[in-house]
């Protein structure tokens, strides 16, 4: 009888210890922004907020920066908005609303499964608010430097609209190939675009209709990210080797050749003013903007991953007196050039403290001369800077460890000045949140690997714990709320989880950003290897000897890349993992690399081992761990047959599984309450798992 009391008052203050205070919706209730843009004149803003799932446009102007609703969308309809710009005279915002623009196909999205499903539409509305004006169906617009015209792309060609809608669009460039990337010359009265066909692609300026196209130095090559000169006489753009030649080694790493290129176009003379170092962290930076191609005043402005870190460069335009301009080692990202294109500005995991290597502040350099200065600072999360009309105030979007992203004034190096802090709920409970700590360990190959712990505000023996595997993979976690929607949730989802009991480890493996080549371009990994599942395997460990954790509870859970990495870990380490979710994860990295007309790759029979090696579905049965996988339909990163493929795998095994399938939504859980859905049940089945007795 004793031994009874003793367990229940044990019981009672276990359950005491870890009672949770918040649900899983109110912490993913927050009004996350994105788009965040500037007027060319005046202290203007405006951004894109997701408020439950209800996405508005949002202006804020100096001196007050009140944020003002200009329009009025109340459905959690999964219809995103994007492309939102604002003209150089002020008076007009443009924007998408629709599509998915984060998959690889962007075009229309049903996530709430309309009988008449919705379109990808451009629209615009005046600054101050009023009327919102369809102007067509498409995408990717950009406004006319005269304010009175817009581009738009549908169905791989190119549109042209008055801004107010007062006329229909009309189609202004029907040619071969996929025509993107178009760019005003600074008059506004010529449009550069590049022609994609497929493997090669020309830059090509379009005038008026009755006027050819001219095209700039057609090649063999695939030509790209065409800039104006200012004074609208050059252009400089991006060549690379188009596709074709000998049949090469699929494990082999190599150089990928890049140079940017100037053209006169009065004469139609043009040269390469500059080639990329021909190593293999001299290729084309596979990083946010690819190599950021700017033309600042004399200077031609760009990105590399050269010296073993994603870094800005200056030269001459003629390619002569090439310098660093952001010499660390850091990561450089989020870039703008200032109007007067004297000043660029960007996010850079570096600072004061040792564990801004995990964060992102803002910072500004000279478009010539190494002269890099910090705007921001401290244990918060800054990112997506834009400059102010004048050049004076840079905003940004700011975060801390427990209170979600919002708009933000930096000014003098004082700190962030918080725009819309009315717009979070009531109930978000920024006062239940922890702070995560910064970790480090090793892997079994001697890798370093970094990752934020997640601890209850309350420790107990034998508690709980979770690996949260993060996707991409080129992605990094922070010490705070990420800049990015999809890993927002799941920053949301590991404080609830916390707040659950569990102790949550947020890994991030080789493969990632924000660590310097060699560990965003590790050899031997994912389908050639799957060398970054050791940091994953490493994580659990880690988590496993800790004093207070119970080896036998450790869980994982990881979306995308994640969820990839996540089905490794149960298949290959059941012992160590003892439940997982795997959400919309590539299971099976069989591929053919074969290609009509040529001869196999040299190592093509060892290629297809190693990938059968590193599929998750080649260690089906020793998966012995309970597993709960999760996809929506309409995905178009990861093929929804990746999840049906594994349950027909358990089905025929007999091996128990659970799953939630979503129809019609994507890989982003467009609608709010998918990713509730998504998020209650992870959380749910972690707890069923891992906390509940049997």
């Amino acid at each position: 009888m004793k031994k009874s009391l003793l367990f229940l008052f044990l019981a009672a203050l276990s359950f005491n210890i870890f009672a949770q205070s918040f649900s899983i919706k109110s912490v993913l209730s927050y009004p996350f922004p994105t788009q965040l843009v500037s007027s060319q004149i005046g202290s203007k803003i405006a951004w894109a907020a997701n408020e439950q799932g209800k996405r508005n446009i949002y202006t804020a102007e100096a001196p007050s920066y009140k944020a003002v609703k200009i329009t009025n969308y109340n459905e959690d309809d999964g219809q995103e908005l994007t492309s939102l710009s604002i003209s150089a005279d002020g008076k007009w915002i443009v924007f998408v609303r629709g599509g998915d623009h984060g998959g690889r196909d962007g075009g229309p999205v049903n996530a709430a499964s309309s009988a008449i499903a919705p379109k990808v539409e451009v629209f615009t509305i005046p600054f101050a608010g009023g009327k919102v004006n369809l102007i067509a169906e498409g995408d990717y617009p950009l406004i006319s430097p005269k304010s009175n015209q817009l581009l738009f792309a549908k169905g791989g060609q190119i549109f042209l609209s008055p801004i107010d809608g007062s006329s229909s669009a009309k189609n202004i460039i029907t040619i071969k190939g996929t025509n993107s990337a178009y760019k005003w010359s600074p008059d506004g009265e010529k449009v550069a675009f590049v022609s994609n066909r497929t493997d090669h692609s020309f830059i090509g300026i379009y005038q008026e209709q009755k006027t050819p196209i001219k095209w700039i130095l057609p090649s063999f090559s695939k030509d790209n990210a065409p800039v104006w000169s200012p004074d609208g006489n050059s252009i400089a753009f991006i060549r690379i080797q188009g596709t074709g030649g000998e049949t090469d080694s699929i494990l082999k790493a190599k150089h990928q050749a890049w140079g940017i290129w100037t053209v006169d176009l009065k004469t139609e003379k043009g040269k390469q003013i500059w080639k990329a170092p021909e190593t293999l962290r001299g290729s084309f930076p596979s990083i946010e903007g690819g190599a950021n191609l700017m033309w600042a005043n004399d200077k031609i402005v760009f990105a590399s991953y050269e010296d073993g870190w994603p870094h800005l460069y200056a030269m001459k335009t003629d390619g002569s007196n090439k310098i660093l301009l952001t010499p660390g080692n850091f990561t450089v990202e989020n870039i703008k050039l200032s109007n007067d294109k004297k000043t660029l500005v960007f996010a850079s995991n570096t600072g004061k403290d040792v564990h801004d290597l995990d964060r992102r502040h803002i910072f500004s350099v000279s478009v010539d001369k190494a002269n890099m200065k910090p705007l921001s600072s401290g244990l918060g999360i800054e990112a997506y800077p834009v400059f102010s009309a004048d050049g004076n105030q840079v905003f940004c979007l700011s975060a801390t460890a427990q209170r979600p992203l919002l708009p933000a004034v930096l000014e003098n190096g004082k700190k962030p000045q918080l725009i819309g802090k009315d717009l979070i709920p009531n109930d978000f409970p920024i006062g239940e949140l922890v702070t995560p700590k910064h970790v480090n360990f090793k892997a079994a190959d001697g890798n370093t690997v970094y990752g934020q712990l997640f601890s209850p505000k309350k420790t107990a023996k034998n508690q709980p714990a979770v690996v949260y595997v993060h996707g991409g993979p080129q992605r990094q976690m922070y010490l705070g709320w990420s800049p990015m929607d999809y890993y927002s949730i799941d920053y949301a989802l590991n404080q609830y989880l916390v707040s659950m009991g569990f102790t949550v480890l947020s890994v991030n493996y080789r493969l990632g950003l924000g660590y310097g080549y060699d560990f965003h371009k590790p050899r031997n990994a994912g389908a050639q290897g799957a060398s970054e599942y050791q940091d994953v395997k490493a994580a659990g460990e880690w988590l496993a000897n800790l004093p207070h954790i119970d080896p036998k509870k450790i869980g994982i859970y990881g979306g995308s890349y994640g969820g990839y990495l996540t089905a490794l870990a149960l298949g290959k380490d059941s012992k160590l993992f003892a439940a997982g979710v795997d959400i919309h994860g590539v299971n099976n990295r069989f591929s053919s690399a074969a290609t009509e007309g040529k001869l196999p790759a040299p190592d093509a029979e060892l290629a297809a081992k190693v990938a059968t090696e590193s599929s998750p579905v080649t260690y089906i049965k020793t998966w012995t761990s309970p597993t709960l996988i999760i996809h929506a339909d309409d995905d178009r990163n990861v093929a929804f047959n990746q999840s049906i493929d594994l349950a027909k795998r358990f089905e025929d095994l007999k091996i128990a599984f659970e799953f939630l399938a979503i129809p019609d939504d994507t890989h982003h859980w467009m609608k709010f309450s998918n990713g509730v859905k998504v998020s209650d049940a992870t959380a749910d089945f972690l707890k069923r798992k891992l906390m509940d007795k049997k």
